[in-house]
Order: C-alpha cells, then sequence, then structure tokens
C-alpha cells in the first residue's frame, strides 16, 4: 500500500491542523493505521492509532484531549485533527499502517509508511 500525508503547516500556538494520509494500492480496511511524529533532534514517537473499523482508538498521553483520529474507508483516508496545538507538537508527522487486527504503538509493527509532513506550531 503507498501512503500519502498532507495538511502539514505553520500554524500559531492554541490553533488547528487537520493531517490527511490517503491509501492507495491494497484494500484500506484491512489495515490498522497510526501516527508517529519526529521533532528535529528527537527519536520517532508513536502519537495514535486506530482500528480497522474505526472503533478502537489510542492517544500517546500528551495529545489526549487534543488530537483525534479517525478514518473514511470509502475513501481510502485516515486524518488527524490536531486542536490547541503547542510548540512541541512541532515535527514530522508521519502515518503508517499494518496488517493484522490489533492497532500498536510500536513503531516496528507498522510496514507502510507515508513520506511525512511538517507541523511547525510557532507564533
Amino acid at each position: 500500500v503507498q501512503l500519502q500525508a498532507s495538511g502539514g503547516g505553520l500554524v500559531q500556538p492554541g490553533g488547528s491542523l487537520r493531517l490527511s494520509c490517503a491509501a492507495s494500492g491494497r484494500t484500506f480496511d484491512i489495515y490498522v493505521m497510526g501516527w508517529f511524529r519526529q521533532a528535529p533532534g528527537k527519536e520517532r514517537e508513536f502519537v495514535a492509532t486506530i482500528s480497522r473499523g474505526g472503533g478502537m482508538k489510542y492517544y500517546v498521553e500528551s495529545v489526549k484531549g487534543r488530537f483525534i483520529i479517525s478514518r473514511d474507508n470509502a475513501k481510502n483516508t485516515v486524518y488527524l485533527q490536531m486542536n490547541s496545538l503547542k510548540p512541541e507538537d512541532t515535527a514530522v508527522y508521519y502515518c503508517a499502517s499494518r496488517s493484522g487486527t490489533y492497532t500498536s504503538i510500536r513503531e516496528d509493527e507498522y510496514a507502510y509508511w507515508g513520506q511525512g509532513t511538517q507541523v511547525t506550531v510557532s507564533s
């Protein structure tokens, strides 16, 4: 499956952005989807994951209550709605997919990755 992330940009603290990740190739709804991010000088970290049907979601503690992951299987797209953005959310955001039933926060369990989209939170 090929993944194409988009929607990044420059936003002021407290603002919002919605990232999208469009998938092509194999049937989208067989994949668990995830979002990860990598800030400058840091390791890539897990942000959010969503099950194949969308019923199970899991977030890293630092984004709970601010970010919402969702998916539209008819459009082969997963989204990350980011609200109340903070400067520490600045990073390159990657979408990723894994086959299987269960969600995962482990980067090494995701086989396919998008190219990343830059999110910068600054005044």
